[in-house]
Formats: C-alpha cells, sequence, structure tokens
C-alpha cells in the first residue's frame, strides 16, 4: 500500500505543535521542582496561616527586684477580650453585653465589632473576675484570652529609675526599656483551625505555642536606703522650695548605686497623670505636644541626663589634680584677700568683703576659698587641667545603664583663657551631670581608678538561676593610691572641721564638700 506523506506544511506545524508541548510540559516539571524544593515550606507555612486563626498569648514579663530582691516591678495575670466578626450572631447585643461588663461606651463597642476583619481587640488588662464572668457567657464570637499587667507595689519608689511599659508591656523609660530586650521575653500563640468564612471548626485541632517568659532583673539598689534618700531629699525640696532635688548613694570601689533618689517624682503605677498641682489645675488648657512636653519633663531623671554648674563641690577636682602634679601640699601657703582680678574681672571670694587672709592649702578646702583654688588652677594651667577634665570624664558619659546620659559642657580648650581658666577652677565656666561629679569623687577616694556607675546587678530565670551578671570592671587609674589617701584625709577635715561639720558624726569616717551654685546671671 502506498504511504501517503502529509503535506510540508503540516508536518512542520505539527512538528512546532510538539516541541511547544515539550518545552510547556518541561518548564511546568521544573516548575513544579522549583516550588517542592524551594517555596515547598513557605507556601506550607501560608496555607497553615490562611486555615487557621492566630492569637497571641502574652508572655510574664520578668519582675525588677532589688538587692534583697524585695519587688519592686511585678506582673500579674489578667485578661483581653477580642471579637471574632464571623462568628457573632447578634452584634447590638453583644456590644450591649460587653460595654455593660467592660464599662465602656456601647456606641465605641459596636462600632469596634461591626469591622469586617478577623480579630478586633476590644479591651486588655481586665481583671480576672471580669473576665470569668464573660467566659461563662459563651458569647459567640467573644474571646477571652489571657493577658499581664505591670504592677509597682510601690508606686513613686525610684520611679525615674525603674520606668514605666506602655500598653503593649514594652519598656518605654528607665531600666524597663533599658532592659527591654530580656525582661519582655517572646509571646506564645493560640492557633485554631477555620474555615473558608473564618469560622472555627468544631472538629478542628487547637494548636497551643507557649510563651517564652522574661528574665528578672536584679538591681544594685536597696529599696530601704532608696525610701529614705527619698524622704530626705524630699523634705530638703519642700523646706528650700527648691524646684527639684536629687541624691545619689554610690559604692566608689565598685560602682554600684545603692539609691538614686529624685523629687519630684511621679508614680509608676499612673505615669500619664502629672503630679504638680498648678499644673493639674489647668491641664485640660494644654496642647497635647505642651502635655506631652511636661510629661517627658516629669519622667526625667536629671540625676544624669541635666547638666549644672556644680560649683564648690568641683574643688574635689582640682585639689586632686594639683596635688597628683605636685605644683601644691597641704602645707603651701595661700592669701585670701576677699576678691581677685583676673583679666580685667574681679571675682569675690564667698566670704567677700571679708577675707580669710594667710592659710594653708587644707585650710583653703575647709574654707572653701575662691582664690585658693584660682591660684591652683592658673598654676596648673589651661592645658594639664583641661587634661585632667578629659581623665576624670567630664566630656564623656558615665556609662551608667539608664537611658538619656547627657555629658558635660565644658569650653574647648582653644576658648579657655584666664578668666574661664580660674573660674572652672573652682566649680563655674563648666557644666556636669550629678552623676559625673559623683564618678569623679569616687576616683578621688577610691585609690584613683575610674569606675562605670550601674544599677543592674545580674539577670535570673523563672527558677532564680543567674543567667547573667552586671559588674563592669575598674577602669583607667588617674591618680596614685598616695594622692587618693591624702584626698580622703583633707575631704574627711572638711566634715570635722571645716564647712562640712554640721555633717559630722560622732564614731564615723565622713568625708565630703560643700557647695553653692549661682544662678546666672552671676555678680561677681
Amino acid at each position: 500500500m502506498k504511504k501517503i506523506k502529509a503535506p510540508l506544511g503540516i508536518r512542520k506545524k505539527a512538528f512546532y505543535v510538539m516541541l511547544f508541548m515539550q518545552l510547556a510540559l518541561a518548564a511546568l516539571v521544573v516548575r513544579i521542582f522549583y516550588i517542592q524544593a524551594f517555596r515547598g515550606e513557605e507556601l506550607q507555612a501560608l496555607a497553615f496561616e490562611q486555615q487557621t486563626r492566630d492569637r497571641l498569648i502574652a508572655p510574664n514579663r520578668g519582675s525588677i527586684y532589688d538587692r534583697n530582691m524585695v519587688g519592686l516591678a511585678v506582673t500579674e495575670t489578667v485578661a483581653s477580650v477580642s471579637v471574632i466578626y464571623a462568628q457573632m450572631r447578634d452584634l447590638p447585643a453583644t456590644a450591649r453585653i460587653l460595654a455593660r461588663e467592660l464599662a465602656l461606651d456601647e456606641a465605641e463597642v459596636l462600632k469596634k465589632i461591626s469591622q469586617r476583619v478577623a480579630l478586633v481587640r476590644v479591651a486588655t488588662q481586665v481583671d480576672k473576675a471580669t473576665a470569668d464572668r464573660l467566659r461563662g457567657m459563651n458569647l459567640p464570637g467573644v474571646v477571652v484570652d489571657e493577658d499581664i499587667r505591670r504592677v509597682y507595689p510601690f508606686g513613686f519608689l525610684a520611679s525615674q529609675v525603674i520606668g514605666f511599659v506602655g500598653r503593649d508591656n514594652q519598656g518605654i523609660i528607665g531600666l524597663e526599656a533599658r532592659y527591654d530586650q530580656y525582661l519582655r521575653g517572646q509571646p506564645g500563640r493560640i492557633l485554631t483551625e477555620t474555615d473558608v468564612a473564618g469560622r472555627v471548626l468544631e472538629a478542628g485541632r487547637i494548636y497551643r505555642v507557649p510563651p517564652t517568659d522574661g528574665y528578672s532583673l536584679v538591681l544594685t539598689i536597696d529599696s530601704v536606703l532608696q525610701s529614705y534618700a527619698e524622704q530626705t531629699i524630699e523634705l530638703l525640696v519642700r523646706e528650700k522650695n527648691a524646684l527639684r532635688g536629687v541624691v545619689i548613694l554610690m559604692n566608689p570601689q565598685t560602682g554600684e548605686i545603692y539609691a538614686l533618689a529624685n523629687k519630684p517624682d511621679f508614680d509608676l503605677n499612673d505615669p500619664f497623670t502629672i503630679q504638680n498641682p498648678a499644673l493639674q489645675e489647668v491641664w485640660h488648657t494644654f496642647t497635647q505636644e505642651r502635655q506631652m512636653n511636661e510629661l517627658n519633663r516629669m519622667w526625667r531623671n536629671f540625676a544624669i541626663n541635666d547638666t549644672y554648674e556644680p560649683g564648690s563641690t568641683f574643688k574635689i577636682v582640682t585639689s586632686a589634680a594639683g596635688l597628683a602634679e605636685g605644683i601644691i601640699t597641704t602645707s603651701s601657703m595661700f592669701t585670701c584677700s576677699g576678691s581677685v582680678t583676673v583679666g580685667g574681672h574681679t571675682i569675690r571670694c564667698w566670704r567677700s568683703p571679708r577675707s580669710h587672709g594667710l592659710q594653708t592649702f587644707l585650710q583653703g578646702v575647709q574654707n572653701s576659698c575662691n582664690p585658693v583654688f584660682m591660684a591652683v588652677g592658673e598654676r596648673l594651667g589651661a592645658e594639664l587641667f583641661y587634661d585632667y577634665l578629659l581623665r576624670f570624664g567630664f566630656h564623656d558619659k558615665t556609662g551608667i545603664d539608664l537611658p538619656g546620659e547627657a555629658v558635660g559642657i565644658m569650653y574647648p580648650l582653644d576658648k579657655v583663657g584666664p578668666v574661664e581658666l580660674v573660674t572652672m577652677a573652682f566649680g563655674q565656666s563648666i557644666t556636669i551631670t550629678p552623676l559625673q561629679l559623683l564618678s569623679a569623687a569616687a576616683t578621688v577616694i577610691n585609690g584613683g581608678y575610674r569606675v562605670t556607675p550601674h544599677v543592674g546587678m545580674r539577670l535570673i530565670d523563672s527558677e532564680g538561676r543567674i543567667v547573667e551578671e552586671f559588674a563592669p570592671e575598674r577602669g583607667e587609674q588617674i591618680l596614685s593610691a598616695e594622692v587618693s589617701e591624702t584626698m580622703r584625709f583633707i575631704l574627711e577635715s572638711v566634715v570635722f572641721e571645716g564647712t562640712g561639720r554640721r555633717t559630722y558624726i560622732p564614731g564615723y569616717r565622713i568625708g565630703g564638700k560643700t557647695a553653692t551654685s549661682q544662678k546666672l546671671p552671676r555678680q561677681r
């Protein structure tokens, strides 16, 4: 039988059709391989997410304890109330019940639960009794989940240091913000299988991924000492009608902070309520921006956030520098005539128009005599004195584990003239934070070593096991042990027989330096 050949044109078309089909099949095989090998897990996860409803379980935020394990910030269990739109049957009735039980506005609740979204949060931090009542009602579409609430048992205690958390339990200021990554933990999840309309399947499985609780933070602070410090500074602020006051207690050998008290302060359990009575009366007249500025001012930890002219307490630094350079000894002689003229400016001693007359350097410190320290500053010279300011760290942060620390403000070296030099020597023409001054004083008396002030001592887990220790090492030695010993003797003499003698307590060795800073504009 004779074979009939198809026309060449048809054969070519058939060839190209077959070739196209083979290429398409090959591309499909490659695509399937790519999906299986490279995107399988991703697409499986997306499918699982589409077929399930995901609700977060808040972890227990770690507590904050003082050095004696007294709870300063703790977490208690509460609840959150949400609604699933697809499961609700009677929106007005549900809104009415939720508004009544949660003490909310019914119209607002109805507006919120009418949103056609998968899950809407109606209320957080609901107390246990209310949560149990709602659970018992078995309202269709209403979900009551575990939640947590941060509580500060001592209210105002160390408020600017401890800080507080927001509604999402994330730290906002203070230690709550600084150690948030350790305290917050990891949230868990509740996963339930749903149909295409988002309704929970009665026979569906429930997956629960438990939360990971945060670590707890143990502080160097002693709550008893903190309480005494706050009572003391509050009394003095009221007595002197001062705008504010600070007390810091620190171990000069280790940098551990035992107490850091600011007054005025605020209630950690109600941080958005202004405490100033005068501001409270006109609070409703402020713009939102003005209200936020006032709240930030109330929250400021001005022991580390603000700078000021230290006045005569700064003479500790000038004394140490002069002794270290050998330009003075405790018996070096000086004369105070009541004032000194430098660069055409007359600078008075605090005792002017009287004078201290002839005195040793030791007596000059005891008398807090400005002309004595002006002379020491001139003997040091601008470059050398400036070098000591840098060594003591006045141009750097102390490194304390609290957010928002400021640094000292000093004249640039090339701008330090004769007047600036002598005024800096007795604590003017330079601004520093209270903590910078305390850190420098610690160096002066601890053998000459720089220390890093710190509040955090260690992290512990829920079983009390130590996870991490915070113990900064000693820094550079910038003064000799001999100079440090001499400074301890000098400062003790200030309390024993100098301007600080009112603080002398028989049976105790106490050193110190008094000071009175002037407000600008000042008069020499």
